[in-house]
């Protein structure tokens, strides 16, 4: 990857200059069975479309505090990008009552209701589907992001020694992000193409780290795996084979 890249942003964009079409994230759900896989290309198009979601229909500002309660997930990730290409300063499981706006999955609504800022909801059904009912009091993800703008500039340059995430009383800059992602995938045994499977949950920077940043930093791909203690021996032996995985943490 680019040594200058000192955002999280900057790292997607690196990764799509290389090699748009590689995999970036495959997500499974072993709890229903479900799996996506989203290239470069792909999965920096749903960081466009939700980041001009953030910025325009939301008004989010550099600096504005966004409280993510959602699980390890594909959309998850994106909404990690999408901060990081905004400013915007993702507080993974934080207090939704002291942030500027928050994004729930459907297990955390009533902790979302919190917020007194905009708030967000994501059904977590297969192919980003839509609640078959918005939640009241908040908008449907899977409704306001497909019509976003599939090319993303920030109102405001991103300043990389600005806060950027906090996680499990963590707090990081975009610039101390990318340094301690790009030390892990060093620790991951992580190279440009490796594939890194992961179950670790998006509550810590370990799994966080694993689930996203490090591969991403090294030039690899993530197999993100929800729910992963409900697959057998068996079944992981013939997931690691079938994605060519190289590397684990579990």
């Amino acid at each position: 990857m680019n040594a200058s890249d000192r955002t999280p942003a900057d790292l997607l964009r690196s990764a799509l200059a290389a090699d748009p079409a590689r995999p970036m994230v495959t997500f499974y759900d072993d709890a229903t069975g479900e799996r996506v896989e989203l290239s470069v290309a792909t999965f920096a198009n749903w960081v466009a479309k939700t980041a001009n979601l953030l910025q325009g229909d939301l008004a989010a500002e550099p600096g504005d505090r966004l409280a993510l309660l959602l699980p390890a997930h594909w959309q998850s990730a994106v909404w990690l990008l999408a901060c990081s290409s905004v400013g915007v300063v993702a507080d993974v499981q934080g207090d939704p009552a002291g942030a500027d706006l928050v994004v729930t999955g459907p297990d955390t609504l009533d902790a979302a209701r919190a917020c007194r800022g905009e708030r967000i909801a994501l059904a977590l059904r297969p192919l980003g589907s839509r609640f078959p009912q918005a939640p009241e009091g908040f908008a449907d993800y899977a409704v306001e992001v497909p019509s976003q703008g599939d090319r993303f500039a920030p109102y405001a340059p991103v300043d990389p020694d600005a806060p950027a995430l906090t996680v499990g009383g963590l707090g990081l800059t975009a610039a101390q992000l990318v340094a301690r992602a790009r030390e892990d995938a060093v620790e991951l045994g992580l190279t440009p193409g490796s594939r890194l499977l992961t179950g670790r949950t998006y509550d810590s920077w370990d799994g966080l780290s694993a689930g996203l940043f490090a591969p991403l930093a090294a030039g690899g791909s993530v197999v993100l795996c929800r729910h992963l203690g409900q697959l057998d021996e068996d079944g992981l032996v013939k997931r690691v084979e079938s994605e060519r995985v190289t590397n684990t943490a579990v």
